[in-house]
């Protein structure tokens, strides 16, 4: 949430600034924001509402000769979405102004204080309390201003300040919220995620908690706020290019992340699985074997699509692996009596590797003594740097708000570790290893082939379907999770409320929801729990309930049951959480559009949750 977006430099900062904003849109926002400094004066533009609004009262300012600036997307918290809460946030003066993710929580207490020494507020965000905190210690020294602000904050934060009185310099502070820099011969960057910065540049820093970065056209110097020194971190260099970011002829993000999936899954299987012997080798995850069999027990921790992942990975890894798994909502495991010790290995799931309640957790487990290990996408984001080892997706950017390709790799990368995991503790004999590896190294390409006749069909099928004002997505087994990924879809981008139930559960409860009007979902692939799963679905047909069924190719029962059937390849059931979640994906996308929704940014939603 909240889009960063800061430059000083050789271009022109305006065209600079909004492309990068723009970049961000995907992290969801409700106004927008920028500011420059042209003739020794602060000149600042903001809006509610989307870009294009903040880009019309700009006008012809884009071309402003100046060459230093920051930009700012607000997701509201603090505040009503309107344009005087919309950041930059100016002190008294209007020459310093501070831009800001996070939540300060202790707001109220310093507006009160800064209000009894005269100082004028003008918006209701907890924001505007840095700027005029900063204000109140600044005597000629922006950097030693910041650093007396930061430390009366508590609260997460990541920060960018520009004053009038150090018109070459930016500012910026990280703690508990993401913040990354761009290095160039064009000048320094400041973004809160890495596509705002790749047409820019692909070298960059990222900050840690409590650091400080003061940025020039030369350069950036980076500091701790706890030891005082400055630190010497690397650069690092991005695999990603600024054309991966673009939509390249497909009408969503969204739809063009689906059909990449089959790339994202190669590329995170890829150089891992010996073809011949079936080994898998994970090196980065940087455990031993004698530490691998001292585990008893294994968290699985994560958030929404993420925690979804987690809890296919559960039948896996105890199945094939023979570890008994416990699968957490972050957000619950970080507040409840945590039994973890050296014996326990934890596994945080997440996409951007900055995920506020899976990092709270993580650090939790890792006080306890507990071995950490993430799945994520984005190198050397903060997860990726705590956890002891990391297994990377490389799914690449997604910029849809709802995950799809982040989806399929996390799954692809615990199938990984869960084979990994099986040969090194003996319980996965090798046979079975190498048709598993094989399997998972082939579901790309399966999935290749039949995305494009998936969605063509489910683009007819949704006439029947999209003005639903209900929905229910039911699966067993290892597919439960999947009825839930295709229900968390459908509601977060079409709106239509859904649910999704292990079948079985239906008789204790939520069959009384089903009659004539209410459409249903069933997987029903044809594996060891099939007839338990037909037996659900005929119980859904004697009510009256409109079904859409997922299974088997060549399954002519279903056709027997619902006029609606989409049929799918046979693979080896441990892929076909993988195989059957591309339907239920391009289920919820076809439907939003057809509704007429904004599919890349639903409303009220963030990419990433970056506070708590």
């Amino acid at each position: 949430m909240c889009g960063i977006v800061g430059y000083c430099g050789s271009r022109k900062v305006v065209p600079v600034v909004l492309e990068g904003l723009r970049r961000l849109e995907y992290r969801g926002y409700d106004s927008a924001g920028i500011v420059y400094l042209e003739n020794g004066r602060l000149i600042k533009h903001r809006s509610e509402g989307k870009l294009s609004r903040l880009e019309a009262i700009i006008g012809d300012a884009i071309i402003a000769p100046a060459h230093i600036g920051l930009g700012h997307t607000r997701w509201a918290t603090h505040g009503a979405p309107t344009t005087a809460n919309a950041h930059p946030h100016s002190d008294c003066t209007g020459d310093l102004v501070v831009i800001h993710n996070g939540i300060i929580e202790n707001y109220h207490s310093l507006r009160e204080e800064l209000r009894g020494k005269g100082h004028r507020f003008t918006s209701e965000t907890d924001t505007e309390v840095l700027a005029h905190l900063i204000e109140e210690y600044l005597q000629g020294d922006l950097v030693a201003a910041v650093k007396l602000a930061i430390a009366r904050v508590e609260g997460s934060f990541a920060v960018g300040v520009l004053w009038a009185g150090m018109p070459d310099t930016l500012v910026a502070v990280r703690n508990q919220s993401p913040l990354v820099l761009g290095v160039s011969d064009e000048g320094s960057f400041l973004a809160s995620d890495i596509p705002a910065l790749l047409p820019y540049t692909r070298q960059v820093i990222f900050m840690d908690d409590m650091e400080l970065a003061v940025l020039r056209r030369d350069g950036c110097r980076i500091e701790s706020l706890v030891s005082g020194l400055v630190l010497d971190k690397p650069v690092q260099t991005i695999d990603w290019n600024a054309a991966m970011a673009e939509k390249a002829g497909f009408k969503h993000f969204m739809q063009k992340e689906i059909f990449e999936e089959p790339q994202a899954i190669t590329n995170t299987v890829s150089g891992r699985i010996n073809l011949e012997t079936g080994e898998v080798v994970l090196p980065e995850i940087h455990l031993d074997d004698e530490a691998l069999a001292s585990f008893e027990r294994i968290f699985l921790v994560a958030c929404g699509t993420s925690w979804h992942a987690a809890l296919v990975a559960k039948y896996w890894i105890e199945r094939y692996a023979g570890v008994p798994v416990e699968v957490d909502i972050a957000s619950e495991f970080r507040y409840r009596r945590l039994l973890i010790d050296k014996r326990v290995l934890t596994i945080a799931i997440s996409q951007s590797g900055e995920t506020a309640d899976t990092l709270a957790s993580i650090r939790i487990a890792k006080e306890l003594g507990a071995k950490i290990i993430t799945i994520c996408n984005v190198v050397g984001s903060t997860m990726t740097r705590e956890a002891h080892g990391t297994v990377y997706t490389h799914a690449g950017p997604e910029i849809g708000v709802a995950s799809t390709k982040a989806f399929v790799s996390q799954l692809a990368a615990l199938f990984l570790f869960t084979l990994f995991l099986g040969q090194r503790r003996g319980t996965l004999d090798g046979e079975v290893g190498r048709q598993l590896g094989r399997e998972l190294i082939a579901v790309a390409a399966v999935v290749e082939r039949e995305l494009p006749r998936l969605q063509e069909e489910i683009g007819r099928l949704i006439e029947r379907y999209y003005d639903a004002r209900d929905f229910l997505f039911v699966g067993r087994s290892v597919n439960f999770p999947i009825a839930l990924e295709g229900a968390l879809k459908l509601k977060e981008i079409s709106y239509i409320h859904a649910e999704g139930y292990a079948s079985g559960e239906l008789k204790h409860g939520p069959i009384a929801l089903i009659d004539k009007d209410m459409p249903v979902l069933a997987l029903v692939p044809q594996d060891e729990v099939y007839q338990k799963s037909i037996s659900n679905v005929e119980e859904i047909k004697a009510r009256q309930g409109r079904i859409i069924l997922i299974g088997s190719e060549g399954d002519e029962h279903l056709r027997r049951i619902s006029d609606d059937v989409i049929y799918l390849p046979r693979v080896h059931a441990a892929m076909n959480p993988i195989l059957y979640t591309i339907p239920a994906q391009l289920l919820a996308y076809e439907i939003a559009v057809r509704r007429g929704c904004d599919v890349d940014q639903p409303r009220n939603l963030a990419k990433s949750v970056t506070v708590e």
